[in-house]
Formats: structure tokens, sequence, C-alpha cells
């Protein structure tokens, strides 16, 4: 089969590598579209990468070609949503059910190959099925829909509270949309981009936020009559919106990093006291497993896609890229700005 195989920093070759079998318990699924995370740039344009050559890719859709023995729940032609975590399920974290703390894990895409490929074998719970409605391309998307629905869910997430979304990327838009399915009374995206606000209330923020104006701050607490917000999640990863989350928050609210850091960050004195003197809940995210692997998070993810309630469209899609072209799609990534939304692989062209 074809594949885009990482050989060494900068160093993606498409080429030929054995088609995969399926063992017992385990299916091939034939990739249709596998979108490009942030995670993957830096071992494809840095050199973080595992180990060489590999396949990346994590986040993708396809159609089941061939089941293993012992496959019970799964059947040649099913569309299906690939889940890259494989955790131990021996482990103390995993007999909780936090897969996402296993220490033992592999991961597609990662430490062993991905769907930057034609094929990927991966075993028969990695494999979500969801429903002929949904479309390939928007099956390559439950992977960080249900990283921004685990994250909404780390907080003590309740209907009838204020939400504010720091970044208006694409978890953060879909960490926003979680949140208005799930009863929040309003929810507020902030942004340095206005084309990203107006996407957010293209699909239901109730009110965008530039935070590169004076007054942002004063505008966000007249907005919560000066309370503050009851949740903010942070989805940038940005030192100034991890900052910007303790100023917001409301007295004993909740603040969940999903965003992954690039750098170290400090804080003040007067900055860190927010902590203390709201009182309010600080947690991180990671992932996203529940209890019944591989948990909730894609179960309700196939089931709001579905009925149309979870909004998916080609504002999400920047480019569709064959895979032949993948080191291209890559570069695309060194110009600042450039890709403003996911990028796609077709693994059929």
């Amino acid at each position: 089969m074809k594949a885009g195989v990482l050989h060494a920093k900068e160093e993606l070759k498409y080429e030929d590598i054995p088609t995969p079998s399926p063992n017992a318990g385990q299916v091939l699924i034939k990739v249709k579209y596998t979108g490009i995370c942030g995670s993957d740039l830096p071992r494809v344009n840095g050199d973080a990468s595992h180990y060489y050559p590999n396949v990346l890719g994590h986040e993708f859709s396809g159609v089941i070609a061939e089941v293993g023995e012992g496959v019970e729940t799964l059947k040649v032609g099913d569309k299906v949503a690939g889940v890259p975590l494989i955790p131990c399920l021996k482990c103390v974290d995993c007999q909780k059910g936090d897969y996402s703390l296993c220490k033992h894990y592999s991961f597609v895409g990662s430490r062993q190959f991905g769907s930057f490929a034609e094929y990927v074998v991966v075993p028969e719970k990695n494999a979500v099925k969801f429903d002929d409605s949904i479309s390939f391309e928007h099956g390559a998307f439950f992977e960080p829909i249900t990283v921004a629905l685990h994250g909404l869910n780390r907080l003590d997430f309740k209907p009838d509270g204020t939400v504010a979304i720091l970044g208006g990327g694409t978890i953060g838009l879909f960490t926003m949309q979680w949140a208005k399915i799930f009863g929040a009374k309003k929810v507020v995206v902030f942004d340095i981009s206005d084309e990203r606000l107006e996407l957010a209330k293209k699909f239901g923020a109730d009110e965008c936020i530039n935070t590169q104006e004076e007054s942002f701050i004063e505008q966000a607490k007249w907005l919560t009559d000066g309370r503050g917000f009851d949740y903010v999640y942070e989805t940038a990863g940005s030192t100034i919106t991890m900052k910007m989350a303790f100023e917001l928050v409301a007295n004993k609210g909740g603040v969940c990093l999903i965003g992954t850091p690039t750098k170290d960050i400090s804080f003040t004195v007067d900055e860190w006291e927010n902590l203390n003197r709201k009182e309010f809940t600080l947690t991180g995210s990671w992932m996203s497993y529940s209890a019944g692997f591989p948990g909730k998070e894609w179960q309700l993810a196939a089931h709001y896609i579905k009925t149309g309630e979870f909004k998916l469209d080609n504002s999400f899609i920047f480019k569709k890229i064959p895979l032949s072209k993948i080191a291209e799609a890559f570069k695309m990534y060194k110009t600042p700005g450039l890709v403003k939304a996911k990028i796609l692989i077709d693994s059929e062209k």
C-alpha cells in the first residue's frame, strides 16, 4: 500500500510499504480521510517523532475492509472513525476507567503506524461505527470533537452556567458547541481573530470578544454582571489565555486547561492569588476517553453529529490534499497564518 512515511525531520516520503493484516480481535480499515493535528507538526517539522521510519496520522475515518477472528461488533463495509489510544487495560488508571492516564499505552499514529496511509489496523474497540448520513470528511473530526467533550466534562459542568471559551480554533469551537448542547446559559468566545469570532457566532456563540480591544476585560465582566464566568475553558495553549482564565473565572467557578502549552509559564503573585481569593477549581484535560472504552465521549459524538445538533461544515476544512502530496501539506504550516482550519489528507488520492 501507499503511505506517507516519515524518515527524519522534514523527510516525509510517499512510498510503498506492506499492507497490514488484522490479527484476532483486530480490524483492517481502508482509510478515507485523516486530519493533520497540531501534535503532528513537531513530529514532521521538528524532531519529536518517537522513532523512524514512522507513519503518523490519528484523526481518521474509513471503512472496514477486513475483520480478524473473534470480531463481533463490526463487519466489512461499516463506516468508522478511528480511536487512536490503545490503553494497556491492566494498570490502576485503566482499571478505574481513566484510560487517558494509562502509562503503558500505545497510540496509533505516533507509537505505532497510523492513518497517513491507505490502510491501518486497530483493535475492534478502536473503530467507532457511525451513521451512513455522516460523511467521511466529518468522520475524521471525531477525535478532536471528543477531546473537546472530555475537556468540558473535566469540570462539574451543569446547565444554566456562563461559559468562556478562550481560543476560537477548532477545539475551542467544538468545546463551545458542546457547552451549548448541554445547556449553558451563555457562551462567550474570546480570540484575536475577527474571522474566527464570526465563525464562532455562526456555530452558536452567544457573544464574541476580540481580546485585542483594550476594554475586553470590562466587556467580559459586563456580560456576567461583574461576577465572572462559572466555567472557563482555555483551548489555545497560550500563556496569555492561561493567565486570562484566572482573571475571568467567577468565585467558586472552574477553569479547565485543554490547550497544550508550548512555552514555560510564570505567574506574578497577584495573578496567582486569584486562585486563592476566588477559590476556583483548576484542572487540566488530556485526550478523550472514559469508562466503557472508548467512552461516552465517542458515543455522544456519533449521536449528536447524526442528529445535526453538533454542527459541522466546510468551514472547519482548509484544504483536502491527496496522500501523494502529504509533504507539501506539512510545508504549508511553515508560513504563519496560512493554514486557517483543518487540512484533511485524502488517502484515496
